[in-house]
């Protein structure tokens, strides 16, 4: 994993938008349409020659894939695992239940993605392997022609599959977490050995305590987050750590938040976890204090953080200056080498749909980059 003694260093955490024409044939494929390979292929690799290309321009030291060729973040697992099937009731958010008629605005709105979440119906095996490769091929190829000789993939946790595909056949939480690390453990280890670092997308360790977990006591949830670290680190058993990314959040989305879990009850779960770097929301107005927390719980010295500095649910563009501060006060208080500068959530978290405008969001990684320009001078005084 790429870490500097000069500078902050730069990334995000990986989704971001995708063009109309891939929008529109990963949702053909999703609903199991016929789609012809080749014009896939030739669309999609496209794309993330060009997000690369994009990020690369914006000042992105460690670049994504964009998630190019995923519906979602969560439920792509249903083309690559077996047991999964149909489509299951979305869980409203806590915080928005207390709010009905923003919530039903937000629904009216378009606000609610209309991809299938399918449901854990049988047992869980590699059903094929062979869109991962692709993914890492296509980026590896980008990357070449990109100049770029660093960048993550990002790949679903056992914890957030169990948040958006609900799971009726095996007999326990635990029996479920069990099979589905099994499963994604090949996809964990095929991104590695393309040589992309891996990032797993965690926000079940967070946002999963008001949505899919609401109804349990915070003892049920939090015994079940145990279980749920346990299942990444049982899955990354053949994976070193310092190849790998883990991305807790409390939901993209611009709602109250009023339910969000306190950082300092999931953090010492967190940090049970075999990933190196942790990318944390810290940015938005209810999570940009928690730097603080850090003072009192020390970062353990083998792990790095990338906390948020820019926004993803609102189109307003942080002054690089305000991202400067935001990196310094992490800097100061767990040191400027383990500090990476990151955004508080994806840009594209589901295909077709996202709270930034594109522009706007490119703007902000800009944004992002020139503050930590800003920062690197005040905290290495050149």
């Amino acid at each position: 994993m790429k870490l500097s003694t000069e500078r902050i260093l730069t990334t995000h955490v990986g989704s971001l938008p995708r063009p109309q024409d891939v929008v529109d044939l990963i949702f053909a494929q999703d609903r199991e349409e016929a789609v012809d390979p080749v014009n896939f292929e030739k669309v999609v690799q496209r794309s993330v020659d060009d997000v690369i290309r994009l990020q690369k321009e914006c000042g992105v030291d460690i670049p994504s894939d964009g998630e190019q060729s995923k519906i979602s973040y969560a439920t792509y697992i249903r083309h690559r695992l077996t047991g999964f099937e149909g489509d299951s009731a979305r869980p409203t958010p806590q915080d928005l239940d207390d709010f009905p008629d923003y919530r039903d605005k937000l629904v009216k709105e378009g606000h609610s993605a209309t991809y299938k979440r399918p449901t854990c119906v049988g047992e869980i095996k590699v059903k094929d392997l062979e869109p991962v490769r692709l993914d890492v091929k296509r980026m590896k190829l980008a990357m070449e022609r990109g100049g770029v000789t660093e960048g993550f993939m990002n790949s679903v946790s056992p914890g957030t599959v169990a948040v958006f595909q609900p799971n009726v056949y095996y007999p326990t939480h635990e029996k479920y977490m069990e099979a589905v690390a099994n499963g994604m453990q090949a996809e964990y280890e095929e991104i590695v050995k393309g040589g992309l670092l891996l990032q797993l997308d965690c926000p079940d360790l967070a946002m999963g305590r008001h949505s899919r977990f609401k109804d349990l006591t915070e003892e049920q949830f939090l015994r079940n987050a145990e279980i749920q670290v346990e299942a990444i680190n049982s899955a990354l058993a053949n994976v070193p750590a310092d190849r790998v990314r883990m991305h807790v959040c409390w939901g993209n989305y611009e709602g109250p938040h009023t339910h969000d879990i306190a950082i300092h009850k999931i953090m010492p779960i967190v940090l049970k976890a075999k990933p190196m770097a942790l990318l944390l929301e810290g940015a938005n107005p209810r999570h940009a204090h928690e730097w603080e927390y850090w003072k009192s719980m020390k970062l353990p010295q083998d792990k790095v953080l990338v906390p948020g500095v820019v926004e993803t649910t609102c189109n307003f563009v942080e002054h690089p200056e305000l991202v400067s501060q935001r990196i310094c006060r992490y800097a100061e208080v767990v040191g400027r080498e383990r500090v990476i500068a990151g955004s508080d959530c994806g840009f594209g978290t589901f295909a077709g749909f996202g709270p930034v405008h594109p522009s706007v969001g490119w703007m902000k990684l800009k944004t992002m980059a020139e503050g930590a320009r800003l920062a690197s001078a005040k905290l290495w005084g050149k």
